[in-house]
């Protein structure tokens, strides 16, 4: 009999500072970019019987769902029309953030007349950060509570440039990941939606809330889903010190974190990095924190294989450029190919990282101050070799457009460096023809 695998079977250790235990028993499907990861999302709304409720940081007017579904409002109001609970908490930027407005679905009195026009029966309530912070959590649970709940969560925002195809034959593209989540872990995503619901900032407001019903809290979840699957699982957060004001009993084994905040992202980085034995593969749209440099570089010298995608067309940081010394050291950005032959930059707005084949995170939270202490972030961090293996076959299966499954994490990583120096080499030579999208973001000199 096959027994049951536990944290403590992995080198890695868990965030033993999260609000949420580590639970066994899960399932998580990647979705890569965002025009598959809503199409899931929208397959998912429809077929929802009780409920769907959402953590939403931007949404744009212009946002389509895939397969002419409409706008994500159009697809929530069908739902709501038909019965099903709909919720949103929708972030709400404060004066220190206000040039965010522009991208947020923050109230703003043609937003109300828009849900007004279309008789709208979802519920919303709207929350603010702690000053000059973002609530940038980014999570769909789909009937909560049930035998069916399912949780989708990530990086991915309702924008046109972020609800596109993979491979990335267009202009302003960003390329994002999401993962699809069953089993006992979604009950933390339930919690961390009551606990955001119920105290969310702007409640008590007559422009805070939205829909008859919107003015009464929700019930902590008080059982655990049954076990769908073999992957070990700890949702993990960012929460500014003092955000809530109390905490709540349940027997789920939730730890409160209330006056100091909760930073378990940050911790769970950092102590995966340490652990790395083989390979470090990361996408993140910033990676400037001294303390998770300093990680990274420590890795490098014990001989780890790492990779880092981040965005072509930003500046280098000199602190992150500093590990190029390293020939175990790959840092690249994507191009995708569109009609006319060119190469377009592909915005790398992804944050999740791979360690050794078998531990994984992907969430809202970039490797900057601003989403490992201030914002409130959500993340996902599993123990799983399969789930590990299948995320990572998929991102270089479309980034390098070449089959890994027979490669071990390692040669992998050393298969990414090989190639996307190539394509470096066809860029500087004018060559767009390259092998996938991946390319060195060190000029040829510095590679060799």
């Amino acid at each position: 009999m096959r027994r049951d695998l536990n944290a403590s079977d992995f080198a890695i250790p868990h965030a033993s500072t999260a609000s949420y235990p580590i639970r066994s028993g899960n399932v998580i499907r990647p979705l890569i970019d965002g025009e598959p990861a809503f199409r899931r999302v929208c397959e998912a709304i429809e077929a929802a019987s009780h409920s769907v409720w959402a953590t939403v940081t931007f949404l744009w007017a212009a946002c389509q769902m895939p397969d002419g579904r409409g706008t994500p409002l159009d697809v929530l109001n069908r739902a709501a029309e038909r019965g099903v609970d709909v919720r949103i908490i929708f972030w709400r930027p404060d004066p220190e953030t206000e040039a965010w407005k522009t991208n947020a679905f923050w109230g703003a009195p043609e937003q109300f007349d828009k849900l007004r026009t279309s008789a709208s029966s979802i519920l919303i309530r709207w929350d603010r950060a702690q000053p000059g912070y973002c609530q940038h959590q980014k999570s769909w649970l789909i009937d909560a509570g049930t035998e069916t709940e399912t949780v989708f969560l990530g990086g991915i925002n309702l924008n046109p440039h972020s609800v596109v195809a993979p491979g990335h034959h267009g202009k302003g593209h960003n390329h994002d990941v999401y993962v699809e989540l069953a089993g006992p872990s979604a009950v933390d995503i339930h919690h961390n939606f009551a606990q955001r619901w119920n105290e969310a900032s702007e409640r008590h407001l007559a422009d805070g809330r939205w829909g008859e019903g919107s003015e009464s809290d929700l019930p902590f979840p008080t059982n655990v889903p049954d076990r769908k699957g073999n992957a070990i699982v700890q949702i993990q957060r960012t929460i500014h010190g003092g955000r809530y004001s109390n905490g709540h009993a349940t027997p789920l084994g939730v730890v409160y974190q209330i006056e100091t905040g909760e930073h378990s992202n940050f911790d769970q980085y950092c102590a995966a990095i340490r652990a790395a034995r083989r390979s470090i593969y990361i996408e993140n749209q910033s990676i400037v924190v001294p303390e998770i440099i300093e990680c990274l570089h420590q890795a490098l010298l014990r001989g780890v294989e790492m990779v880092a995608v981040v965005p072509a067309e930003e500046t280098i940081p000199e602190i992150l450029a500093n590990l190029a010394t390293f020939d175990n050291f790959t840092l690249a950005g994507l191009a995708g190919q569109s009609s006319d032959g060119k190469r377009n930059p592909v915005w790398i707005h992804a944050k999740l990282m791979l360690v050794d084949g078998e531990w994984g995170t992907v969430g809202s939270c970039n490797l900057h101050r601003y989403s490992l202490f201030g914002n409130g972030e959500l993340n996902a961090a599993f123990w799983d070799h399969e789930t590990a293996r299948v995320l990572l076959s998929e991102l270089l299966s479309e980034h390098l457009d070449s089959a890994i499954s027979r490669l071990d994490d390692r040669t992998a990583l050393q298969l990414f460096g090989k190639i996307a120096r190539n394509n470096r080499q066809r860029l500087e030579n004018g060559d767009s023809r390259w092998q996938g999208l991946a390319f060195s973001l060190l000029p040829l000199l510095q590679n060799s």
